[in-house]
């Protein structure tokens, strides 16, 4: 089957996981990832991407934005994802990267390198949110709102919340004080009031607003002003 170069416009009247999946593959194309990411809002910690690859048709019953589900829900579909899935592939911004690059970016670069760590090369990419990944030698197409509309990317938004919150787990035995095995770096006020008491760790991303007053203060305090 001949593949055309346009991506398709056609926009799903009812709430039809595999609309865009479907409309691709009426095109010629067969292996399509979606890819999203979970972290951008965190004031610590990664953010982190994932890229998911299901066969042509498949249904995943109970798969949704990642953050429409507890995590008793998300914990669930994670291995059945990972079991019926061809490929995943995972990919990360540091918080080095977050603070040199700005969240945006990072964002963007976590998800291509998401992409790029898929064994099956996709062909066409879906990737949550109005913007298109720089640099990605792929075909792709940015949905609004994707991670609620298109099953690949829904499972790629649960891959990656899992994945993250796991990490957050783990790097929370460094810094037990913050409690970011509960919160994940997310912006709670125990967050804050910890960081009001401590002072910003290395995990901390110093150009979110609480982060960067914190530190300034800490700064003040070592200087004794």
């Amino acid at each position: 089957m001949t593949r055309r170069s346009s991506t398709p416009v056609t926009k799903a009247k009812h709430k039809d996981w595999l609309f865009y999946e479907g409309q691709l593959s009426q095109e010629g194309f067969q292996h399509i990832a979606g890819v999203d990411e979970v972290g951008r809002g965190p004031l610590a910690g990664p953010v982190v991407a994932a890229a998911v690859i299901f066969p042509l048709k498949f249904k995943l019953k109970g798969v949704n934005d990642s953050k429409k589900l507890n995590s008793l829900q998300r914990e669930k579909l994670f291995p059945q994802i990972k079991k019926k899935a061809l490929s995943i592939g995972l990919g990360m911004a540091e918080v080095e990267d977050i603070n040199k690059l700005n969240i945006l970016k990072a964002s963007l670069k976590a998800m291509h390198q998401a992409i790029l760590n898929l064994k099956i090369p996709p062909e066409f990419v879906l990737v949550d949110g109005k913007q298109k990944i720089p640099h990605l030698r792929v075909p792709q197409m940015p949905i609004v709102k994707g991670d609620s509309k298109s099953q690949s990317i829904a499972a790629a938004s649960i891959i990656a919340k899992v994945t993250r919150d796991k990490i957050m787990q783990t790097l929370h035995q460094q810094f037990p004080e913050f409690g970011f095995d509960q919160h994940k770096g997310y912006a709670t006020k125990k967050h804050k009031d910890a960081l009001k008491k401590f002072g910003p760790t290395p995990l901390h991303r110093l150009g979110f607003a609480p982060v960067k007053l914190s530190y300034l203060k800490s700064k003040e305090f070592n200087l004794g002003l």
